[in-house]
C-alpha cells in the first residue's frame, strides 16, 4: 500500500508563488548526439559535461563544440518496446578535476560506479578503463546484482546513486566520501518497499537537505511516476504521485523551485519539462505537474549558477545522423 504522509517535509521546497511562462527561449548548444543521458557544470570553468551514452563517452562543452574526456565506455541495451544503447549514465563533480561517472553499459553485478582525474581542456582525452577507483555492487545469496547507474545526487559526505538492477528492492545505493576520497559503495535505501513502485531513476538534494527521488516505474505504464522525500537516515518524509509517466530527472532550480523532466516512453509526444507545484486540500497536499516545455526524450538536466538550465535529449535521429541533443533554456525558471 502506498504511505500517505503529512505535507510538512516537502511544503517548503514544493509550494510555488512565481506564475509558469510560456515564452522561454530554447537554443540548442549540440546535435548529433547519441542518446546523452547524463549533465553537469564543472565547478570553476562553468564548461558544460555530457555523457555521450551511445557513443560510449563523456564529452566536455567549450564554445558549442564537444570535445572528448573520457572515451571507450561499454555499451548495452536499455529498454523495453524501443529500445535504446547506453554506456555511461549520471554525471557529478566532487572537485575541478575530480568526475564520477555511474555505469550503464555492463551486466547487473558488473556494472561501475567511476571516478575519473580528468584532462584539462584541450588535453588528449582518457580511456574508460583509466579511472581512479571503481565500485560494483555484486550479488549475493540474498541480492541480486545491480547495473544502470543513472542518477547521481552528492552531499559533503555521499554520493547517492539511483540503480535499476533489483526490480523487487528499487535500491539508491551510497558511496561515502571524504573529499575526493570515495568509498565503499553499499546498498542504502530500498525504495520500491517504501512506494510499491520501482525504478528510481532521477534524485537531488533539496534545499533542504532531503534526499528527493524521482521513480520512474513501469516504462509500459503511463502516469506511474512518484516523488518522493527521504531523510538523511533514509526514513520515508513524504510521497507524491506526480502523474508523469517516466521521471528520468529532477532538479531545483537557484529560486528554489522543483522540475522534473519526463521521457514518457509509451508516447514520447508528452514528454517534457515539468515545474512541481504543491496544492493544499486540507490536511491533504498533492504535487501537480505543470508543463513548460514539450521536449523529445528528455533524459537529464543541470542549472547553471546564472540560472540558466541545460538539458539532455535524446531525439529522434535524422537517417545516419544521431537525434540527442544538448539544449539550453534562458535564464529565468
Amino acid at each position: 500500500m502506498r504511505k500517505s504522509v503529512s505535507c510538512f517535509a516537502a511544503v517548503a521546497v514544493l509550494c510555488l508563488t512565481v506564475p509558469l511562462r510560456a515564452d522561454h527561449h530554447i537554443e540548442t548548444v549540440l546535435d548529433g548526439l547519441d542518446n546523452p543521458s547524463g549533465v553537469t557544470i564543472q565547478p570553476e570553468t562553468g564548461h558544460v559535461f555530457v555523457s555521450d551514452s551511445g557513443a560510449g563517452r563523456v564529452i566536455r562543452v567549450v564554445d558549442g563544440k564537444a570535445q572528448d574526456v573520457i572515451t571507450g565506455f561499454p555499451i548495452d541495451v536499455y529498454g523495453k518496446g524501443p529500445k535504446y544503447n547506453i554506456g555511461p549514465l549520471g554525471l557529478a563533480f566532487l572537485d575541478e578535476d575530480t568526475l564520477v561517472v555511474g555505469g550503464g553499459g555492463q551486466k547487473d553485478g558488473d556494472e561501475q560506479l567511476r571516478v575519473y582525474k580528468i584532462p584539462k581542456a584541450g588535453e588528449k582525452a582518457i580511456a574508460a578503463d583509466k579511472m581512479e577507483a571503481q565500485f560494483k555492487l555484486a550479488p549475493s545469496d540474498e541480492t541480486k546484482g545491480e547495473g544502470n547507474f543513472y542518477g547521481l545526487a552528492v552531499t559533503k559526505g555521499g554520493i547517492y546513486v539511483t540503480c535499476n538492477g533489483d526490480d523487487t528492492k528499487g535500491w539508491v545505493a551510497k558511496a561515502t566520501r571524504d573529499g575526493t576520497k570515495v568509498g565503499p559503495f553499499k546498498r542504502f535505501l530500498a525504495t520500491k518497499e517504501e512506494t510499491d513502485i520501482d525504478a528510481p531513476v532521477a534524485i537531488t538534494v533539496s534545499p533542504r537537505g532531503e534526499l528527493v527521488v524521482g521513480q520512474m516505474g513501469e516504462v509500459t505504464v503511463p502516469n506511474d511516476g512518484l516523488l518522493t522525500f527521504y531523510g538523511e537516515d533514509g526514513k520515508m518524509l513524504a510521497n507524491f504521485e506526480t502523474g508523469l509517466s517516466d521521471v528520468t530527472d529532477i532538479a531545483y532550480s537557484p529560486k528554489g523551485m522543483l522540475y522534473a523532466l519526463d521521457f514518457s516512453w509509451v508516447d514520447a509526444t508528452k514528454g517534457g519539462l515539468f515545474r512541481l507545484v504543491a496544492k493544499r486540500d486540507g490536511n491533504a497536499q498533492t504535487v501537480i505537474a505543470k508543463e513548460m516545455e514539450k521536449l523529445d526524450k528528455p533524459s537529464a538536466m543541470v542549472f547553471g549558477k546564472d540560472g540558466s538550465l541545460y538539458i539532455t535529449v535524446f531525439g529522434t535521429a535524422d537517417g545516419d545522423k544521431k537525434g540527442g541533443k544538448l539544449l539550453k533554456v534562458e535564464i529565468g525558471l
